[in-house]
């Protein structure tokens, strides 16, 4: 079926629905109008038979005496009375007469027995079954036209009359549906007209809309030609050709259409690999049109030149980069003079080394300036790096020798403990001087024994059993477990834990061990006691921190890593500090300033949080105390939004140095 066919039944039909509805509604108001015209009419001809009948038994019963025990005798004579009233029977005869919507009219004593009707024929008989009146007059539009309209019948309208309370006799007035019908026939006849004259106008109506609703087609698929001849050729060269014009369009449309998602797909995961590469990329570029607005605008890059605002593109160059700050001065006194810069060292505020680059595009073919390419290298990072895999060779280093030198030792050590309890044993239990000695030796073989041991767990590889859960409880289970500790050396706890939860797929266990160690060793750095403080929070990445600081966040891992999401605990005591000497020493295996300490502690934090993908820092002022911070990355579904529910966390004990 044809577009323009489809559009006139479409208008016709609504045109007919409404013209329908506007008839029924009529047909209906007239129906109700007659019926309550009808009911008001024959109410009062009821009143006036009944009026007729109230006349005539005062003047037949005056002066008739009846006795009051015997009903049958009061109904005879008020039937005599009745039928011999000349006045009465006229009445009757002139509402049959003259009422064009009266089918019959009954007058019935006390026992609903007809005493008097016109029609005659009824006199003697019960009253016969008929609805009465006000069911039609109270119906709704439906049922009142379907009693009208449906199967002829008579209805009653009743007009009693009573005595002292009882009903005495009645008037019966039967109107007929039929006769109802005809006082509006002429009426209807006139409805059914006006709706075959709307239908034929809006067939016409409809056929000439149609006509100026699909001109404009025909010029919209030569458009649409003229839109698709510079990618090919038009698409209806390659559609069927169809009679219908607007199918034809809507053929082109569609293809249209689906070369602009096929379009679209391709810049997406364009734009998609770009962004994963820029996101990747420790070096900052920003690229400007010819009018010097950002088209692209790195991660690396916001962090370089410490910008805030979220959505750059678009933006003009000297509306991000700031005249306040040396990098942002430097670049827009270039890109402004359309000065080329190659590799130019700028030192910023916080001392922190950049090596930037401003370098101009132009057309081959015209010369014409295309835009700016600005790239930033921080000359920091590679020491950083370099720093960070030296200290892994190291560790790994010192877990290899570990592993071997723990074996090695571990068997005499065996052997030696054997034969001291052999050589106890054949001494006896005297307590000679040689007896103190060999206690002496079983202690410190012992002690040996234990310092080995820790050597073996150290270098044995650790089993990460990672789960996404919330940081909160862990850290909350290991403020409980160091409470005892902290308070025996007269360290005030202060611990900052954020309301949200900080969902992160870590090793429960482990994290409890690192955050321990790290919380133990800041209270022993306060001999006399002070404060403790303790914060857990969400850190956006700790490469905004150093751009913001200028200098790197102090010694630990992952100074150089992209941008994540991560959870930082930290830790800061009010100790003596660490001096700049050994700072770089801390987390080696066995190194320790403390009197009795394993120098385990630190080394097996630092090995935890890198099997986390995370990192520990450390910022230290001689007598003004030091700061450990513990970074976790977040869970993957966290760092979009942090809308999960804490996952349940088991109650397990830190372990720690």
């Amino acid at each position: 079926m044809r577009l323009k066919t489809k559009l006139v039944l479409a208008i016709t039909a609504l045109v007919f629905l409404i013209a329908g509805v506007v008839s029924l509604v009529y047909v209906h108001q007239l129906v109700k109008a007659a019926v309550l015209e009808a009911y008001d009419t024959n109410l009062m001809v009821a009143d006036q038979v009944r009026y007729a009948l109230q006349n005539a038994l005062e003047a037949g019963l005056k002066d008739r005496t009846v006795d009051p025990n015997n009903p049958g005798e009061l109904r005879a004579l008020v039937a005599e009375t009745v039928q011999n009233d000349p006045a009465l029977q006229a009445t009757l005869t002139s509402v049959i007469r003259y009422s064009s919507t009266v089918y019959d009219v009954n007058i019935a004593d006390s026992e609903g027995t007809v005493v008097l009707s016109d029609p005659p024929g009824n006199e003697g008989k019960p009253l016969p079954a008929r609805t009465n009146y006000d069911g039609l007059r109270k119906a709704g539009p439906v049922p009142m036209m379907m009693q009208v309209f449906g199967e002829p019948r008579v209805l009653d309208i009743v007009a009693p009359l009573q005595n002292n309370g009882k009903l005495f006799a009645s008037v019966h007035v039967g109107v007929h549906t039929s006769l109802l019908r005809a006082v509006y026939e002429p009426l209807l006849r006139k409805a059914v007209w006006l709706m075959g004259f709307v239908l034929i106008a809006a067939l016409l109506a409809a056929f000439l809309l149609s006509n100026l609703a699909l001109r404009p087609l025909t010029e919209i698929s030569r458009q649409l030609d003229r839109l698709t001849a510079a990618g090919g050729a038009p698409i209806e060269e390659r559609a069927p050709k169809r009679q219908d014009v607007a199918a034809q369009v809507s053929t082109k449309i569609e293809k249209i259409g689906q070369r602009m998602r096929n379009v679209e797909e391709v810049y997406s995961a364009l734009r998609e690999n770009l962004d994963q590469i820029l996101g990747n990329l420790q070096d900052g570029i920003l690229l400007f049109t010819e009018d010097r607005r950002a088209v692209l605008v790195s991660e690396a890059a916001r962090r370089f030149l410490q910008v805030d605002r979220d959505n750059l593109l678009g933006l003009q160059a000297r509306e991000i980069l700031e005249d306040s700050k040396v990098l942002g001065r430097t670049l827009r006194e270039a890109i402004e003079a359309g000065r080329n810069m190659d590799k130019e060292e700028i030192r910023t505020e916080g001392g922190r080394r950049i090596q930037a680059s401003v370098n101009f595009i132009n057309d081959d073919e015209t010369q014409k300036g295309l835009g700016a390419l600005v790239t930033l290298h921080d000359l920091e990072s590679a020491a950083e790096i370099e720093s960070e895999l030296e200290l892994s060779r190291r560790m790994a280093a010192i877990g290899r020798l570990t592993s071997g030198v723990g074996h090695e030792v571990k068997n005499p050590i065996n052997a030696i403990v054997v034969h001291l309890e052999l050589l106890k044993s054949k001494l006896g239990e005297s307590n000679g001087p040689a007896t103190r000695h060999l206690e002496v030796i079983d202690a410190e073989i012992r002690r040996l024994d234990r310092v080995v041991q820790t050597l073996v767990d150290f270098a044995r590889p650790v089993e990460v059993q990672l789960r996404e859960q919330d940081l909160r409880p862990v850290i909350g289970d290991v403020l409980a477990l160091a409470a005892d500790e902290l308070t025996m050396r007269r360290v005030t706890l202060i611990s900052h834990i954020p309301a949200e939860p900080l969902i992160a797929n870590v090793d429960g266990d482990l994290l409890k061990q690192a955050a321990l160690n790290v919380i133990q060793n800041g209270a022993q750095a306060m001999p006399d006691g002070g404060r403790l403080e303790v914060t857990l929070e969400e850190d956006r990445d700790q490469g905004e921190n150093q751009a913001k600081t200028g200098k790197p966040n102090g010694t630990g891992g992952g100074g150089a890593y992209p941008a994540t999401y991560s959870a930082v605990l930290r830790v800061a005591d009010e100790g003596i500090g660490i001096p700049d000497e050994i700072r770089d020493k801390i987390f080696d295996l066995y190194f320790t300033t403390k009197i009795g300490g394993s120098g385990i502690g630190l080394a097996m934090t630092y090995r935890i949080l890198q099997l986390h993908h995370g990192s520990v820092e450390v910022q230290s002022r001689r007598g003004r105390g030091t700061e450990f911070r513990l970074r976790i990355p977040l869970a993957a579904a966290e760092r979009g939004r942090r809308n999960l529910q804490p996952a349940a966390v088991e109650d397990q004990k830190g372990m720690g140095e």
